[in-house]
């Protein structure tokens, strides 16, 4: 099982393709990953620069800029959907988590301001 975290709209973005990401990872059960806490750490470690990663892992690391950067442009409605799921769990239960992940991937705050009205939309408070 991979944790596709997404948030951070991190859900299903490994193996770029021009017209959009893989949906190699799109049946993952989410939920399982999200409720088994050494998975969520290895994959957790590996997004925030605190362990390896595994090969999918290093990949997912290198597209959440891209995906951050278009919005999650190249996802599909069901990358969509998990993302949201991942995000939502995150800043509820691992809101140190979040920070971490912020820290790095938007150390500027830029995405935070570009994201914040839609995730209130949606019940999520940045």
């Amino acid at each position: 099982m991979r944790l596709i975290l997404a948030c951070l709209l991190f859900v299903g973005l490994v193996f770029a393709k021009p017209d959009g990401y893989t949906t190699k990872y799109d049946n993952i059960d989410l939920d399982e990953i999200l409720s088994n806490e050494r998975l969520y750490k290895k994959y957790f470690d590996c997004l925030a620069n605190k362990g390896p990663c595994t090969p999918d892992g290093k990949e997912l690391k290198d597209v959440i800029p891209d995906a951050l950067k278009t919005g999650c442009k190249k996802c599909n409605e069901k990358q969509k959907k998990g993302a949201e799921k991942v995000f939502r769990y995150i800043l509820k239960n691992k809101r140190a988590d979040y920070d971490v992940l912020e820290k790095i991937y938007d150390p500027e705050g830029i995405y935070r301001k570009k994201y914040e009205a839609e995730a209130e939309k949606h019940g999520i408070k940045l």
